[in-house]
């Protein structure tokens, strides 16, 4: 195979993942936004909700290191990889909402009381961390 050819391949390899992630993370954000309660574009964009908007930041960043974990452990031809990464991703995200829920309950914080606190509140600053480190656990789970 020639340089070229080599290169085009990857490139276009390249292209097709990032598209391929980025659908996976809109995905993800509107998984998020259906998690949590308010319409997160709203409670970020027009009222400033810092809670709101950590927790999405936190959301959205698990979700990316889900679908970078799917990514890298795809193999194969172009296409097995992309199916892989899409099914591994999209599982990913659902595990990824279920365990948030399900440690939000736990932890005896409603994102509900959160999100509708228009100050920054200690119980947004756990559950953020806490997604993220769910995320990173299913990530590896991934992998």
């Amino acid at each position: 195979m020639s340089l070229a050819e080599t290169l085009g391949r990857g490139a276009l390899a390249i292209a097709a993942y990032a598209a391929l992630g980025v659908i996976l993370l809109i995905i993800g954000f509107y998984v998020i936004d259906m998690a949590i309660p308010g319409k997160l574009s709203h409670l970020i964009k027009s009222d400033r909700n810092p809670n709101a908007t950590l927790l999405t930041a936190s959301g959205l960043a698990a979700v990316g290191l889900i679908v970078a974990a799917s990514i890298w452990s795809s193999g194969g031809a172009l296409h097995e990889g992309l199916l892989a990464t899409a099914v591994f991703g999209l599982v990913g995200i659902a595990v990824q909402t279920v365990a948030m829920i399900a440690f939000d309950k736990v932890a005896g914080m409603s994102v509900r009381d959160l999100v509708s606190e228009p100050e920054l509140q200690p119980g947004a600053r756990l559950l953020a961390i806490t997604h993220l480190v769910i995320g990173l656990i299913t990530a590896v789970a991934v992998i």
